[in-house]
């Protein structure tokens, strides 16, 4: 009685169902592994999410450490692997792979070849049994483990996705992307899926529009915490229990065209081509001048620092894959490394600085029946929410990962 009570003060019904449990059939909670692109970890205290804060406070939170390079795509995918981008391969949000001279990845590729290096957990689940499902999530629509064929059209022979999954569109309202969610958990068991991906891009929007310390900003982390509401109170109303794993991708910090490196003015333009420029640069030395650019990048350069590949530090977990350029040139924070300086002045936000900065700490919010109410942690690697995930669905750890499930094994109910 008095957890019933208290579930109907709090909201968190969606967790704790406000009924007895005798009133519903036992059931297995599905477990909703939900996206908020760009929440930096602190807006958590900025007073404007009651439904975040009422969760993290049924359950844990932290501030969570991103993979380098805290990026939206290798993090994304690093959460979805287990694996640190060095090793799941999506190792920027632009890249090239040299098995594949002249092409590059963009965050429109879904030829399954770039993504072959890791496998998500919707596979993983899939392969076990459990059914799965995507509200969008970079990699979510690939046909994983198959091939593209690109006559007569581009099609892929093979692969696993989710059972149900939707390309990325983002003229579909957050109100649209939870009731799909919703329309999902209506289902009879034999069709309904136990693991589901959601995902919101409003909050990273406007971090990178405004900065992150924009008022709009603070509106956009407030109305993304109205649409968790109404997930919860969708799954309250229909009576199905679920863990919520929510999490972000990486933080965000402010930006000017006054802090700029411009490429253009330290190095001749002709000695590299560049793969990917902001708060670091990815360049490729041009034939016969890989020396010339050596010597300018390693000189000394303020708000700069540049590495071979090979010599990126060791503390980022990055470098290994030839898939990364063969140069790499981080930002300090809130600098950002472009061709040339901007000819119009602008403000804004960014990320992919050092995984370390307190600027890019991301979101890490869970509750549910499968976790103990046992408040803030300690940081951890994103790659650890993969072994989590894996313990309240009741998979085997992957002994391949990169990740563990020791920074929550006291917080799991067993």
């Amino acid at each position: 009685m008095l957890r019933f009570l208290l579930c109907l003060i709090t909201g968190i019904a969606a967790l704790f169902p406000c009924v007895p449990v005798a009133a519903h059939p036992r059931q297995s909670p599905v477990v909703i592994l939900v996206s908020i692109d760009g929440f930096r970890a602190d807006y958590l205290q900025r007073g404007v999410t009651p439904n975040l804060s009422a969760l993290a406070a049924h359950g844990i939170s932290a501030a969570m450490r991103p993979s380098f390079p805290s990026k939206t795509f290798p993090n994304h995918w690093a959460i979805a692997t287990g694996k640190v981008p060095d090793h799941n391969g999506i190792v920027a949000n632009r890249f090239e792979d040299p098995r594949r001279p002249g092409e590059v990845f963009t965050m429109a590729s879904e030829d399954p070849f770039w993504w072959s290096e890791a496998e998500p957990l919707w596979v993983s689940a899939e392969k076990a049994g459990i059914r799965t499902a995507a509200m969008f999530w970079p990699g979510s629509t690939i046909a994983w483990g198959g091939t593209r064929i690109e006559k007569p059209w581009p099609h892929d022979d093979g692969g696993t996705r989710p059972q149900d999954w939707q390309h990325f569109d983002g003229a579909v309202t957050p109100v649209q992307r939870v009731e799909t969610v919703l329309d999902w958990m209506r289902r009879p068991a034999k069709v309904r899926p136990r693991f589901v991906t959601l995902y919101f891009d409003t909050v990273d929007t406007a971090g990178h529009n405004y900065g992150p310390d924009d008022p709009r900003t603070t509106q956009a982390v407030a109305q993304v915490d109205r649409t968790i509401g109404s997930l919860i109170a969708g799954l309250r109303k229909i009576g199905r229990k679920a863990d919520l794993v929510i999490v972000a991708d990486h933080g965000m910090a402010a930006t000017s065209s006054e802090r700029v490196v411009a490429l253009d003015t330290i190095v001749d333009a002709s000695l590299y081509s560049v793969v990917e420029t902001g708060p670091f640069a990815t360049l490729k030395p041009t034939n016969g001048n890989a020396d010339k650019l050596a010597n300018a990048l390693l000189a000394p350069h303020e708000h700069m620092t540049c590495w071979p590949r090979e010599a990126i530090p060791a503390r980022l977990r990055y470098g290994a894959n030839p898939r990364i350029a063969p140069w790499f040139c981080l930002a300090d924070v809130g600098w950002q490394v472009l061709p040339t300086r901007p000819a119009e002045a602008s403000t804004g936000g960014s990320h992919g600085y050092d995984n370390a900065a307190p600027e890019m700490a991301a979101l890490f919010v869970a509750a549910g029946p499968g976790i103990a109410r046992r408040g803030s942690l300690a940081s951890f690697d994103n790659v650890d929410v993969t072994a989590l995930l894996r313990d309240l669905l009741g998979m085997p750890a992957d002994a391949g990962a990169d990740g563990t499930d020791l920074p929550f094994r006291q917080a799991l109910r067993h």
